[in-house]
């Protein structure tokens, strides 16, 4: 059955319940962290302009005018329209953070503070607030003014060039890569800001003081090149594209089916390298001087691929993934996404779930990714239309129904 759209908060709100964040933020990276909190239980305010709204809800495919990735980037936020140019509505975001355990934000360095809402300003108002400012290159150093872009932090931390074939250009990924670690990291950040804030539970353990956490689109993506790093640091090397081959492992590979379809082999420990052997009928490999450790296999790895790959192209994938399972291989299907969805331990673990949505009807979203035993996370709604809780936040926080009124025909708030 799908689950409602616009379902209540309700019960079973998550571990983050009475957690309020204000994300104030675009696009994609900060406002990630903030969907990711909303996801276990936080009340995320999410702030737009009057007019325009977020810009993400021009990005990427739509439906009859509606955003379709928006539904799940903003997915159990709440939208309040608010005008932070205006005198009135900067009191307005003053009495949200007064009450507020977190901000989220991206402009670029400065910004805040030129609306009179940097953190020190903020800070004054609730000293227990914490603020996440997600920026390209972080606030500060010579490339802190620069606009910080997912693709750009790909090339820049060296990413792009190690990832592609050995003949092919430096190949940036096919998803939000930079946005989505950075959003992880910020949201991890922000817990460790409020573990630090709060304590464990027992009387002053915490410090009961929030503060200013500065996270960069580059270095969380950076951090995991780590391997690249070392092999430069301590070796000299800089590694090149190795295309789906590894230099750690060998047989490491995508190999094509005699169906046309891909399979996906690592089976780099010598018990699983002999049994995949066995499994391919040439057993007699084990022994060879060329294949006989994963060193010697790394070093002649083409040769192995290309066996493999012969006997990948005499059978199907499914055939040919039954027959590697048995022999304890790493094996699995390449899929698109069409397969994905449909793969039983996929639909078992309900990875992915079905919303309705009042415009684009049933859709599949990504499920909550940690499964908590007692506390569990849920989707509770898609992304909201535009403004959709703007007199509902404006109640909570002491504005009647006339006064709400008098702001919205001011414009500062839809």
């Amino acid at each position: 059955m799908a689950h409602s759209a616009n379902a209540p908060l309700g019960e079973q709100a998550g571990p983050l319940a009475g957690l309020r964040i204000i994300d104030m933020a675009t696009m994609m990276a900060a406002p990630w962290a903030a969907t990711f909190l909303a996801d276990y239980g936080a009340d995320v305010i999410k702030l737009e302009h009057p007019k325009s709204g977020d810009h993400a809800r021009q990005f990427g495919l739509s439906k009859d005018g509606e955003p379709v990735f928006w539904k799940t980037l903003a997915r159990n936020k709440r939208s309040l329209c608010l005008d932070l140019k205006s005198n009135e509505g900067r009191r307005v975001f003053e009495r949200l953070v007064s009450g507020a355990d977190v901000v989220v934000e991206n402009f670029r360095p400065g910004v805040m503070g030129r609306l009179g809402l940097d953190y020190a300003r903020l800070n004054a108002l609730n000293p227990g607030l914490v603020m996440l400012s997600v920026t390209g290159y972080g606030q500060d150093g010579p490339y802190a003014d620069r606009a910080g872009f997912g693709t750009l932090i790909e090339a820049m931390s060296g990413f792009a060039f190690s990832n592609g074939h050995p003949d092919g250009p430096p190949t940036l990924p096919a998803i939000p890569l930079a946005d989505g670690v950075a959003g992880a990291f910020g949201a991890l950040s922000v817990m460790m800001a409020l573990r630090e804030r709060d304590g464990d539970g027992t009387p002053g353990s915490g410090s009961g003081l929030g503060q200013h956490i500065d996270m960069s689109l580059f270095e969380p993506l950076a951090r995991l090149m780590e391997g690249h790093v070392l092999e430069y640091s301590a070796l000299g090397r800089v590694r090149g594209r190795l295309g789906n081959g590894s230099l750690t492992s060998a047989p490491r590979n995508a190999y094509r089916s005699a169906d046309g379809a891909w399979v996906a082999l690592s089976a780099s420990a010598q018990p699983v390298f002999e049994r995949l052997m066995a499994a391919v009928g040439r057993p007699e490999l084990v022994d060879d001087p060329r294949f006989a450790t994963n060193h010697a296999r790394i070093e002649h790895r083409a040769t192995l691929d290309g066996i493999l790959q012969a006997w990948f192209g005499e059978r199907g994938r499914d055939e040919a993934i039954e027959l590697l399972s048995a022999s304890g291989a790493a094996v699995g299907p390449i899929y698109d996404v069409s397969e994905l969805l449909g793969d039983p331990q996929v639909v078992a673990r309900g990875s992915f779930e079905t919303h309705h949505d009042p415009v684009l009807g049933d859709v599949q979203v990504p499920g909550v990714v940690a499964r908590f035993s007692r506390t569990p996370g849920r989707v509770r709604h898609l992304g909201p239309a535009k403004g959709a809780a703007t007199d509902e936040v404006l109640h909570e926080l002491g504005y009647d129904q006339d006064e709400i009124e008098q702001l919205r025909e001011a414009g500062v708030v839809a």
